[in-house]
């Protein structure tokens, strides 16, 4: 199983203790009630340990999760911590004595490597995964904790009836299909969804505890697929289909072809439909279909994009029906973020803030949008509140809506990922896009690796969900491509706006699309209009409605927008300009361009270098490809040929090294060799891991501009209610902008922006005071020039 390396005991497993236990101790202490309210320990590591074991159900490693769970806080029997319990709490006092590393010990002791499979999530189940040896200087490190002494905490055994032996845990370990990506990748997965497991169950009895403690109900929980939820979506689809028209009978075409396919076995899909042909509810029926055929528990629905995260899960809630069904998951909504980890985040507070947290942090919920960011990074990270939702994604349905955004940089460990809950846990993953990024091995696009090795998905053809994706593209082709070979300067750009009244231009920057906006309503032109991620989601949905209401009257509309637009934005414009960009980015422009087919012959779409301006290199690596292609005369650079030829070069162009080129402390970090060179001892360096995996470098920071009367009113409520209202966070985020961290430090310092109640939650509610910087064409003016960097179009 892991190569010389034997999974027996190190040594004979340790006598029962005989010792009789000691009266009252607890795991859960509250202040004010007497210990007969308090919460008996033996009591809360039985309760851990079933749910855990319940979790782990669901890739058949229940047994292992039962003894992280009845062994999780034995280190609590000692009468330090008992001491440290019954003291009175004072706010930001010393934390408890650890009581996390006792269990991690046991755990070796009584199961030899087969325990070190559970002792990093045993050690760390309040701090965080950690390191296991030998990356010094970056996190804890496994060994020392193991290597340290503690508090003695005998009397435990007694209180642990249950535990299981080794030969239990021997037959409890589940068969781990070996990676397909990364050699050792599927032991280091296998223990941080033990980890999930155990982070979980102890939360959700913490919290049940307190909250019962209190006299509150314990909130319930959040849900599984029901047949419900299908039926309203096979309901809207039904009154869909009633609209006739040619791309109406083919998205019905599409739908139809994909749900036939639900009875195909859970693993991997692809679902490649252009533009236009309606793949995101033709891929979420289908994840419905497929999840309660195979009694799957959820759809969780991964969108790259700012501008379409909340506009899905605003679609699902409300134009579909499905309510609250559907959970919306973004760093608007967790909780966690500013919250240091500590070995100490029990006690009476965790009540309040509980569901809050939860809801952002376990993605226990029918159906869940959330971002690429927080979805692969929740998959490296170390944090408990982030890798707490790991299980929930074991017999699930995930939708990666444009698949090829996934940064090439990332794409090894990216891909390692999606085999790897594929192969071993039971989760359908669906390659969602217009523009496949060929990441199957049928494709021989990804370089092979240095012992020559072909490396990708199997994805056998009849798991792609769409039928016959060439065909549809010729059916659904209302755009010709074309490139300009000579640099393009705004004030040409500008010309050809007033030559053509309805006309979008994508640019690449916020600086860009300031620059030529206000170029376009210096001349008076009709129709200007300006969206950028400096305007506040709410600001840009009240341009869009004008601009589609004014398209709809064939009024002028003259849009000068940043990639935003690019994805899930419906609108129809006759011509479409590109700044530079890769082919994946000019296909979902022209996917703006002609988009009903509503014209005679084919919409227009122009790629140009702009004149005067660098094009910054991480476009440009994509460009480069791009440009090879645009260059050859008579190609259809949007045929489903060309893209996969695109990716064949991009990804052959940048190397084998460049699929995994994370950093730590400015060095290079690939992950996939740190995770299979320390596979042998189970040393795997996951703290070090999770801080070198980052999707963007760069993460925003956001304001909220009170810019009407209902962010007023939510801010306020804010400012009064002990815990923000029902809902609350959800407003806020359509009235929020992103900037760097060092931006919304300087709006902080001079008094521009305030933060509300900083000291219950920090920084999480920075509010904007100077309204006078927030311009009603051009979103938020800031003097620090770090807005004018490149457009971010990912979240965190």
């Amino acid at each position: 199983m892991i190569a010389n390396a034997s999974m027996d005991a190190p040594m004979t497993q340790r006598e029962k203790s005989t010792t009789s236990p000691l009266p009252r101790r607890f795991a859960h202490s509250v202040e004010g009630l007497p210990e007969t309210s308090w919460e008996p320990l033996s009591l809360h590591l039985s309760a851990v340990g079933k749910r855990a074991a319940e979790f782990a159900l669901w890739f058949g490693a229940s047994t292992l999760a039962l003894a992280m769970g009845l062994l999780h806080d034995i280190g609590k029997f000692s009468a330090a911590y008992q001491s440290y319990i019954r003291r009175p709490r004072e706010a930001g006092g010393p934390k408890g004595p650890d009581h996390s590393t006792a269990g991690a010990k046991e755990a070796v002791q009584l199961y030899g490597l087969y325990g070190r499979l559970m002792a990093f999530g045993l050690a760390g189940h309040h701090s965080g995964l950690m390191n296991g040896s030998g990356y010094d200087g970056v996190g804890a490190c496994l060994a020392d904790r193991l290597g340290k002494g503690v508090e003695p905490y005998d009397g435990w055994q007694p209180h642990v009836a249950d535990l299981p032996d080794l030969e239990a845990v021997k037959r409890g370990l589940p068969e781990l299909k070996p990676n397909g990506i990364a050699a050792g990748f599927e032991f280091s997965f296998f223990i941080r969804m033990l980890f999930s497991c155990l982070v979980d169950a102890d939360f959700l009895e913490t919290e049940r505890f307190y909250a019962t403690a209190s006299g509150i109900t314990p909130p319930g929980r959040g849900g599984t697929v029901e047949t419900k939820h299908l039926e309203i979506v096979r309901a809207h689809r039904a009154k869909a289909r009633g609209d006739g028209g040619k791309v109406n009978r083919l998205r019905s075409k599409i739908l139809d072809h994909a749900v036939g396919k639900a009875d195909l076995p859970p693993g991997l899909f692809t679902l490649t439909v252009p533009t236009g042909g309606g793949k995101t509810l033709t891929s979420l029926r289908f994840a419905l279909e497929h999840a309660l055929r195979h009694r799957l528990r959820r759809v969780v629905y991964v969108i790259p994009f700012t501008s379409i995260i909340e506009q899905t899960a605003q679609v699902f809630r409300e134009e579909v029906g499905l309510g609250d069904a559907v959970l919306e998951h973004h760093s608007s909504f967790d909780w966690d973020r500013d919250r240091p980890a500590s070995d100490d985040e029990e006690g009476e507070g965790a009540a309040g803030l509980a569901k809050l947290r939860r809801d952002a942090e376990n993605w226990d919920a029918p159906i869940v949008v959330t971002t690429a960011v927080q979805f692969f990074e929740s998959l490296f990270a170390a944090r408990t509140s982030k890798a707490r939702k790991l299980h929930n994604l074991a017999g699930s349905v995930v939708i990666l809506d444009e698949a090829q955004s996934i940064p090439v940089k990332l794409l090894r460990p990216c891909l390692a990922a999606i085999d790897e809950l594929a192969r071993n846990y039971g989760t359908s993953i669906v390659f969602c896009t217009a523009t496949q990024p060929a990441l199957r091995k049928a494709d021989m696009a990804l370089p092979r690796t240095k012992s020559g090795a072909l490396e990708g998905l199997d994805i056998p053809d009849e798991r792609e969900l769409a039928p016959d994706p060439k065909g549809l593209y010729e059916e659904l082709k209302r755009v010709k491509v074309e490139w300009r070979r000579t640099p393009v300067s705004d004030e040409e750009i500008a010309a050809r706006f007033a030559e053509q009244p309805r006309m979008l231009c994508i640019v690449n920057s916020r600086a860009h699309a300031r620059d030529l906006f206000t170029l376009l309503r210096d001349q008076g032109q009709e129709g200007a209009a300006h969206l950028t991620t400096l305007m506040c989601a709410q600001h840009r949905r009240d341009v869009l409605a004008k601009v589609r209401q004014d398209l709809k009257n064939k009024r002028p509309v003259r849009l000068v927008a940043t990639s935003l637009i690019e994805a899930g934005v419906d609108v129809d414009f006759p011509e479409v300009w590109r700044a530079a960009a890769g082919l994946q980015n000019i296909a979902q422009s022209a996917g703006r361009c002609n988009r009903e087919g509503h014209l005679d012959g084919f919409g227009r779409t122009v790629v140009f270098e702009p004149a005067g301006r660098r094009i910054p290199p991480a476009i440009d690596a994509f460009y480069g490809p791009a440009r090879h292609l645009l260059r050859r005369e008579g190609l259809d650079v949007l045929g489903l040929d060309a893209i996969a030829g695109y990716y064949r070069e991009l990804y052959f162009q940048q190397g084998y090294e460049a699929l995994d080129k994370a950093t730590l402390a400015g060095a290079p970090f690939p992950i996939v060799p740190a995770i299979s060179e320390t596979t042998r001892r189970l040393e795997f360096p996951f703290s070090s891991i999770a801080q070198a995996f980052r999707m963007i470098d760069d993460v925003m920071d956001p304001v909220i501009v009170p810019r009407d009367e209902e962010a007023k009113a939510v801010i306020t409520a804010i400012r009064q209610a002990p815990f923000p209202p029902a809902g609350a966070q959800r407003k806020l985020q359509q009235y929020t902008v992103p900037v760097p961290a060092k931006t919304r430090a300087a709006l902080l310092g001079s008094g521009a922006a305030q933060a509300v109640r900083r000291d219950d939650y920090g920084d999480r509610f920075v509010v904007l005071e100077s309204l006078s910087l927030y311009d009603p064409d051009l979103g938020l003016s800031l003097d620090d020039p770090t807005w004018r960097s490149s457009e971010s179009n990912i979240i965190t």
